[in-house]
């Protein structure tokens, strides 16, 4: 038989196959390459998701947010558990005055049938999702400035998310922080221990048109501002707002049902010169909770602020604040105690900001109640004192108007008429009238301060 005979057999025998046969050859070839790119792809994932997928999500992502660029590490996928981890993040936008980095993350219960088809990046896909982050790090490169978290945990169907060790602070010194400036600055440093946000709406977090949630703790929080009053303040700046004013001018929904601070310490400090001893004040130990926090409501919502601590760390203090944020009118209420105190304790603040120095005088008692209607405040002061005294070391004290108003003018800038103000045998005493009325300039806790000084001045007499 010959060759060419031979090969015509071969194809006779071929098209002698019937067609059902074939159909079940052809499928069993196309199965068995299926099967054997599944059963790759399930003990053999990465390749497979570095090649194709890592590049879908990041022009997904580019698509979504065209001011932003997005480099992604390697990944590693497991179908069982469907996890997705990453080894590296990395986030910047355009103009590179923004980056922010995870040197590792995680997210399951993600739908990437729905990220695969879809031509955009949808925050539907991740409804079902918990998300983990490590070492997060948001660097602020024009200001200097460093946010960073040892920890972030998200889960969407839970509502709940978790953050740990958060740490912001300047890559410079203080020195160097205010030498970029010929006007005063402040210079902020913040650390917390943990936030907890209970029954966060994540997805229309992540649209950026409504923040919601039911609560939000904050453990272990611990502020230290200090304001270098060396520089002439920048007369140019806008007037600062009202916490009303700012919630009121914001587009974006803002519903907090409550916001708790526990364990909070507050370190506030001034200087006069470079390098010298800054005057420092403390609020110690501070609980707050405030409750109904929102801007956009059909009903006016008031709200409402409880807070307790110690004052430089020894007297024991109380806080009640009612604020209408969604009022144009700059209202509220506000009323508080303080407890038996060593007025000498000050002198810590006073020394070196005020030249002076406060001999003798105990606070027995404080308590004050304030009502403020279109930025105008009255109430009443009740203080108990004793045996007030005070020298001054330089009469060319520094008279500027602070974040406090130099809290040491509460002792009178040249004069004090009443050195003790306890009450008699029938129980009476002076009672100082609240009357101070907002100043453009005034900063909110500035403007808190200042209407209680005025109340202050009555009792003492300056």
């Amino acid at each position: 038989m010959t060759k060419t005979t031979h090969n015509r057999n071969e194809w006779s025998d071929w098209r002698n196959i019937s067609p059902r046969k074939f159909v079940k050859t052809v499928s069993f070839i196309v199965g068995a390459i299926f099967l054997i790119c599944v059963i790759i792809f399930i003990f053999f994932p990465d390749p497979f998701i570095n090649a194709f997928v890592k590049n879908k999500i990041s022009n997904a992502f580019t698509e979504a947010y065209p001011e932003y660029s997005l480099q992604i590490g390697d990944i590693h996928y497991s179908v069982w558990q469907n996890l997705l981890e990453c080894d590296s993040i990395t986030l910047k936008n355009k103009d590179s005055t923004l980056t922010c980095s995870l040197d590792s993350f995680s997210i399951n219960g993600i739908s990437w049938i729905k990220i695969l088809m879809q031509s955009d990046f949808n925050p539907n896909s991740i409804s079902s999702s918990v998300i983990d982050a490590q070492n997060v790090l948001l660097s602020y490169h024009q200001s200097q400035d460093e946010l960073r978290i040892g920890m972030i945990h998200i889960s969407v169907p839970d509502s709940e998310m978790i953050s740990d060790s958060i740490k912001y602070h300047h890559l410079i010194n203080d020195e160097q922080f205010f030498a970029k400036s010929q006007f005063r600055q402040t210079r902020s440093r913040l650390d917390i221990s943990q936030i907890k946000i209970i029954g966060f709406d994540f997805l229309s977090f992540l649209q950026g048109d409504t923040y919601s949630a039911r609560k939000i703790n904050l453990q272990d929080v611990f502020a230290d501002i200090l304001l270098n009053k060396d520089k002439p303040k920048d007369e140019s700046t806008p007037n600062p707002n009202m916490p009303n004013e700012i919630l009121y001018s914001m587009k974006e929904i803002i519903k907090i049902d409550s916001l708790e601070i526990r364990n909070g310490h507050l370190k506030y400090s001034e200087r006069f010169n470079v390098d010298a001893v800054p005057g420092v004040i403390t609020f110690n130990k501070f609980n707050i909770l405030a409750s109904g926090f929102t801007n956009h409501s059909a009903q006016p919502e008031t709200t409402i602020i409880n807070g307790n601590g110690f004052f430089m760390n020894s007297t024991p203090m109380k806080m009640f604040m009612a604020i209408p944020l969604t009022s144009k009118e700059f209202s509220l209420q506000y009323s508080g105690s303080l407890g038996k105190m060593d007025v000498s304790e000050l002198n810590i603040f006073l020394e070196p900001v005020e030249n002076r120095h406060i001999k003798s005088g105990v606070i027995q008692s404080a308590n004050y109640n304030i009502n403020v209607n279109s930025g105008h405040a009255s109430g009443n002061l009740r203080v108990a004192y004793n045996d007030l005294g005070i020298a001054i070391s330089n009469k060319n004290t520094r008279i500027d108007q602070g974040l406090l108003n130099h809290i040491s003018n509460f002792v009178g800038d040249m004069f004090i008429i009443r050195t003790t103000n306890l009450p008699d045998e029938k129980g009476l005493m002076k009672i100082g009238e609240i009357n101070y009325t907002r100043n453009p300039g005034n900063y909110f806790f500035q403007y808190l301060w200042l209407s209680l000084r005025s109340g202050v001045g009555d009792v003492v007499g300056f």
